[in-house]
């Protein structure tokens, strides 16, 4: 395949590079930053990458560089827990995704030959956030701040199928592997510290790095896979198992509980998606016959610990 990857540098997306020159693909990484691509991707190991700059959020010579590519991933986005949740941040998460998906379902719209499928991430923010409800793909979406960044991001990757293009938009759980939030996570429980975050009974949707990436290339590979497919385990826990069961893998006790009001001090509106969760199944997603080489947290804990 030939495919054309936003957010390669990222956390998911420099794996998913990675996997496409394995498996023998040409990639054209998209990136505001050449300099960081080019040590990400140093040519030398991977010869099939291209490295060409873009502004996301703009329309430009970029877009022409679509064509002739079988699949487009877009990934790209303000990062969402990086920051206290300013207005000026949550604009930028919004606009990040509302413009930068726009300009590249343009630059579909545009290319000839076009590409066959886009491929763009979401999240199951879409959902909001409850201690009681079950969601699953065909559930309707919440009202809070990520629940309207979501809805709206998803909304401009739907423009694409007026190009007739097929599009798939998987929305992505919290990612765990080597980095992410579990790089978060691991220093306390190292120093004998970890514990539950709040009350600990908020639900945590997850999906192990290497299942979301093979997804993606299920979703640019299977041409019967169109719609909507939550990118997380069949299995969620609520925040104290995850704790008790990181705390267990690591050999260290899971008992000091990270107080409410901490987590609101770091993290401003952003500790509503920590304290409250969601309980997300992948129903869709199972339905299409996928593998999960992690199913269940314990595995996935162990190959990443």
């Amino acid at each position: 395949m030939k495919v054309v990857v936003t957010g390669a540098t990222g956390f998911v997306g420099s794996r998913l590079v990675e996997k496409l020159q394995a498996n023998g693909d040409r990639v054209l990484v998209l990136t505001r930053n050449p300099q960081k691509a080019q040590k990400v991707f140093p040519p030398a190991a991977f010869p099939q990458v291209e490295i060409a700059s873009y502004s996301p959020t703009e329309s430009g010579n970029w877009q022409s560089a679509i064509a002739g590519y079988d699949g487009v991933v877009h990934l790209a986005g303000h990062p969402i827990a990086e920051d206290r949740w300013t207005p000026e941040v949550k604009e930028k998460i919004l606009k990040s995704r509302q413009l930068g998906t726009q300009k590249i379902v343009e630059a579909i719209a545009q290319a000839n030959p076009k590409p066959q499928v886009l491929v763009n991430a979401s999240a199951v923010g879409y959902y909001g956030t409850s201690e009681t409800a079950t969601f699953d793909e065909t559930s309707s979406p919440g009202n809070d701040f990520l629940a309207e960044v979501c809805q709206t991001w998803e909304a401009k990757a739907q423009k694409v199928k007026d190009s007739g293009v097929r599009l798939v938009i998987l929305r992505f759980g919290i990612v765990l592997g080597d980095g992410g939030a579990l790089a978060k996570m691991l220093p306390p429980f190292k120093l004998f510290a970890g514990g539950p975050l709040g009350s600990g009974r908020q639900w945590f949707s997850w999906i192990h790095r290497e299942d979301l990436v093979d997804l993606i290339l299920e979703a640019l590979k299977n041409p019967s896979m169109a719609g909507i497919f939550n990118g997380t385990a069949p299995n969620p826990v609520r925040v104290t198992q995850l704790c008790e069961t990181l705390g267990e893998v690591l050999n260290r006790p899971s008992w000091l509980p990270v107080p409410s009001f901490a987590l609101e001090l770091l993290l401003g509106d952003g500790a509503k998606v920590v304290l409250e969760g969601q309980n997300v199944l992948p129903k869709a997603t199972q339905a299409t016959g996928f593998k999960y080489q992690y199913p269940t947290l314990k595995s996935a804990l162990k190959e990443i610990v």
